[in-house]
């Protein structure tokens, strides 16, 4: 009975995950085993700081956190493609690449040590 219970929940998180996911959820037959395991890892790991993020200690069990967005809509169709052409080339920045890659190692550290060196 406990087993089935277990079951259940990591079915459950595992369909979180898929949820958020594209990369979990399509097909994983021709991904190598040490591949998966870091991809899912890697999964948990930025889900769970997803959440942390968005947890407001301040409010009360039960109340969600209201996000308040301002978007601001471009007509101009030449606009529209120079700014998918600047988020395109931003995302394949590498110096970017290397700039978050160590802001996520410096923040992992600082979460997940005891602080004493």
């Amino acid at each position: 009975m406990k087993q089935e219970a277990c079951r259940k929940d990591v079915e459950r998180a595992f369909g979180v995950l898929q949820a958020r996911f594209a990369i979990i959820a399509g097909p994983s037959r021709f991904w190598a085993t040490n591949v998966l395991q870091d991809i899912m890892r890697t999964c948990i790991i930025m889900h769970n700081m997803i959440i942390e993020d968005e947890r407001d200690l301040s409010v009360p069990i039960g109340q969600a956190r209201k996000h308040q967005f301002d978007v601001e809509v471009a007509l101009d169709e030449n606009e529209r493609f120079d700014e998918f052409l600047k988020r395109n080339k931003d995302i394949k920045d590498k110096d970017a690449h290397y700039a978050l890659r160590n802001a996520l190692i410096d923040h992992i550290w600082d979460e997940y040590t005891n602080g004493d060196d």
